[in-house]
C-alpha cells in the first residue's frame, strides 16, 4: 500500500483540532477493526495506517514536523525512521480510543495480536529504543557526513551469549508447555469467552532458565559502552529524526535489538542564515563600491568566491548564486537538487568623517547626479520594502 498523507487517511483538514482528529481516528478504527473484519488483510492494513496517522497528528510536536517536512520529518526512506506500527503497539497505546465503541477491552490486545484471532507463538523480546542528539554544522549538512558517538546501553552478555543461562541450557515451561500462552475464561459482552494471555511463569517465552548466568542475572544483557557510526544524509534539518536500526538497547534472552533514534540539531553559522534549502548572506558594501562597482569576496560553504558589483547597486538588492545552498530533500527523504545562496546587499553610511572626507562629500552634494529624483525615490522604496 502506497503511503498516503496522514490528513487524507483520517479524512480531516490540515486545520483540524485535536478533538476532530481523535473523533476521525475513532471512526476509522471502528470501521476497520479486526473484530469487524476477521481475516481481512486490507482492513488490517487500513487499521494500522489510521493508527500511524493518529500517532503523528495527535502529538503537537510530531504534527508540526510533519506539516513542515512531510514524511521526511517523521522517518521513512533515506535513513529516516519508519512510522509503521504493529497491532500490539496500536492496542497498547490507543486502547482508550475504543472505549464505548462496542468492544470488550478486557484483553482485546491479546485477542488480536498477530491478526484475526490467531494464537501467537512464544514471545520474542524487543529491546527499547534510544534517543540521542547530534549537532551538525551547515558544512556537514551540505555534504552529508558520518558521526561516531559513544553511548552507554544494554548489550548482549558475552558470558552467556545473550541466553541468560550459565550453561546454555533452558527447559520447556511446565505451565504453558512451550507455547508462551495460556487460555483463561473471561466474561464479556457476548458471555463467557476464552482469552489467550501471556504465561506468567516464563514471561511468554515458552522456556525457563534453571541455571542463571551470574554476570547478567539470567537477563542475557548487561550495561556497557558502544561506539556507533551514524551516517547523516545531506540536506537534513534541525528537528528531523533519523533511525539507526538495531543500535538501541539489546533485548533480554537474545531478542530483537531496539533502534537508535538520532535527533538532528543545527549549529548556528557565523556567516549564513538557513531558509529551508537556501542560505542567506548579508553583504555590507562601502559607498564607493556601491557607486562605482567592483569585485568583492564573499564566503560559501565550499570556500570564498569573488562576485561583481555593478555600478549604482542599491541597498536592499538581492543577488542570487544558484546551487550554492543546501541539498533539497522531498517528503520521502530523497534528494532533488540544491538550493541557492541569496546575498542581501546593504550600503554602509559612515557616521563620523574627518575634515577632508567631509569636504569631498560637500562637493558631491551639489552634483545633479547625487540628489535623487521622484522616480528614484519611488523605485528605491518599492525595491527595498515592496511599497
Amino acid at each position: 500500500m502506497d503511503k498516503r498523507d496522514y490528513y487524507e487517511v483520517l479524512e480531516v483538514a490540515k486545520t483540524a483540532t485535536a478533538d476532530e482528529i481523535k473523533k476521525a481516528y475513532r471512526k476509522k478504527a471502528i470501521q476497520y477493526h479486526p473484530d469487524k473484519n476477521p481475516g481481512d488483510k486490507e482492513a488490517e492494513e487500513k487499521f494500522k495506517e489510521a493508527a500511524e496517522a493518529y500517532e503523528v497528528l495527535s502529538d503537537p510536536q510530531k504534527r508540526a514536523r510533519y506539516d513542515q517536512y512531510g514524511f521526511a520529518g517523521m522517518g521513512g526512506a533515506g535513513g529516516f525512521s519508519s512510522g509503521g506500527m504493529s497491532m500490539e503497539d496500536i492496542f497498547t497505546h490507543f486502547g482508550d480510543i475504543f472505549q464505548g465503541a462496542g468492544f470488550d477491552l478486557g484483553d482485546i490486545g491479546e485477542m488480536f495480536m498477530g491478526g484475526g484471532g490467531r494464537s501467537r507463538g512464544p514471545r520474542v523480546h524487543r529491546g527499547s529504543d534510544m534517543r540521542v542528539k547530534v549537532r551538525l554544522t551547515l558544512e556537514e549538512i551540505a555534504q552529508g557526513c558520518e558521526k561516531k558517538i559513544k553511548v552507554r546501553k544494554l548489550v548482549q552478555c558475552k558470558d552467556c551469549h545473550g541466553t541468560g543461562s550459565a550453561d546454555g541450557n533452558t527447559e520447556t515451561c511446565p505451565t504453558c508447555k512451550g507455547s508462551g500462552r495460556v487460555i483463561r475464561q473471561q466474561r464479556g459482552i457476548f458471555g463467557m469467552m476464552q482469552v489467550q494471555s501471556e504465561c506468567e511463569t516464563c514471561g511468554g517465552e515458552g522456556r525457563v532458565i534453571k541455571n542463571k548466568c551470574p554476570k547478567c542475572g539470567g537477563q542475557g544483557v548487561v550495561r556497557d559502552e558502544e561506539i556507533i557510526t551514524i551516517t547523516i544524509p545531506a540536506g537534513v534539518a534541525g528537528g528531523m529524526q533519523l533511525t539507526v536500526p538495531g543500535k538501541g538497547n539489546a533485548a533480554p534472552h537474545g531478542g530483537v535489538n531496539g533502534d537508535l533514534l538520532v535527533l538532528i540539531e543545527e549549529e548556528e553559522h557565523k556567516d549564513f542564515v538557513r531558509q529551508e534549502s537556501d542560505l542567506i548572506y548579508n553583504l555590507l558594501l562601502d559607498m564607493p563600491t556601491a557607486v562605482l562597482g567592483g569585485q568583492v569576496q564573499i564566503p560559501t560553504l565550499t570556500g570564498d568566491v569573488k562576485i561583481t558589483i555593478t555600478p549604482g547597486t542599491q541597498p536592499g538588492k538581492v543577488l542570487r548564486m544558484r546551487g550554492k545552498g543546501l541539498p533539497r530533500i522531498d517528503q520521502y527523504g530523497r534528494n532533488y537538487g540544491v538550493g541557492d545562496l541569496l546575498i542581501n546587499v546593504g550600503v554602509y553610511i559612515p557616521e563620523k568623517l574627518n575634515k577632508d572626507e567631509r569636504k569631498l562629500i560637500e562637493q558631491l552634494q551639489s552634483s545633479p547626479n547625487i540628489a535623487p529624483g521622484a522616480a528614484d525615490k519611488k523605485n528605491f522604496f518599492r525595491n527595498l520594502f515592496g511599497i
